[in-house]
């Protein structure tokens, strides 16, 4: 009886709309009506807007401090296939924020660790590993094959051609970042009018300093909240609900829990995605 209840809800919730008599669109069996419920109870999400999530695939490039917490959720939220590219290993000072990992994960590969991580929490998502640097026709081919890319690196090398990939297969981008206490987060996606992408931000010739962790240090915390940022924009993205970041830029200082959002617009002259390259 509590079995058929909840199905009844969810099946007359979301089909509240429809003739009784016709089928819903979706491969769903019990079990998955009843782990993702609480979506699809939601109006701008439910049966359809999971589906899609079921059936979406998302490249996660890096998978420490951002990488971790966007996995984690992504896999929890019931995307069908997250492939996960890292070439590092678990070191133990990753343990105070990369919580995709734990400490008998030291000296794993961080994909592999990730992998077992996220097969525990949900064994129905399919995670394909890339253990090493993501570059060149290998990069191209698995942007190619994503419905969503999320930038969790740590350089401006990679998150320039993961940008450059991004832009050339119209795929669109989710690139969050974190030092000491700042961190930012932002959506590039070029099918939405006058969207820049991440070039038009951070132009490639420009002098760019490299701030790691490992010497400036990072607040754990604050990995956790932009990686799970950068999820939420990636399952938006997927289900259309609500509006994502495209063309803008959230700014937070941890330290004083201060959020600012700068407008953003395509540099015309970007050697990316400007006229001359369109």
């Amino acid at each position: 009886m509590a079995q058929q209840g909840w199905r009844s809800i969810i099946i007359n919730r979301v089909a509240a709309p429809r003739i009784r008599d016709e089928p819903l669109p979706h491969t769903m069996n019990d079990q998955q009506l009843l782990r993702y419920s609480r979506h699809i109870l939601l109006d701008t999400i439910g049966v359809e807007g999971q589906q899609k999530l079921l059936d979406a695939r998302v490249l996660v490039v890096g998978a420490g401090g951002l990488g971790s917490p966007a996995a984690m959720y992504l896999a929890a939220a019931g995307v069908g296939t997250i492939a996960l590219a890292d070439g590092d290993t678990v070191d133990l000072t990753n343990l105070q924020r990369q919580i995709l990992h734990a400490t008998d994960s030291i000296g794993q590969p961080k994909v592999e660790s990730g992998r077992a991580t996220l097969a525990r929490l949900n064994p129905e998502t399919r995670v394909e590993t890339i253990n090493g640097r993501l570059e060149g026709d290998a990069l191209d081919a698995e942007v190619a094959r994503a419905d969503v890319v999320l930038d969790c690196s740590d350089n401006f090398a990679t998150r320039h051609a993961v940008n450059r990939s991004c832009v050339k297969h119209g795929k669109p981008l989710v690139s969050g970042a974190a030092i000491r206490f700042d961190a930012q987060l932002a959506v590039f996606d070029l099918r939405q009018p006058d969207s820049p992408c991440y070039a038009c931000l951070f132009p490639e010739d420009a002098e760019q300093a490299e701030e790691r962790c490992a010497v400036m240090g990072v607040f754990a915390p604050l990995t956790g909240m932009i990686g799970t940022l950068q999820a939420a924009e990636a399952l938006k993205l997927i289900t259309g609900a609500g509006d994502t970041l495209a063309g803008r830029l959230v700014i937070f200082d941890a330290l004083k829990s201060d959020w600012r959002k700068l407008r953003l617009s395509r540099d015309k002259r970007c050697n990316v995605c400007g006229e001359a390259h369109s």
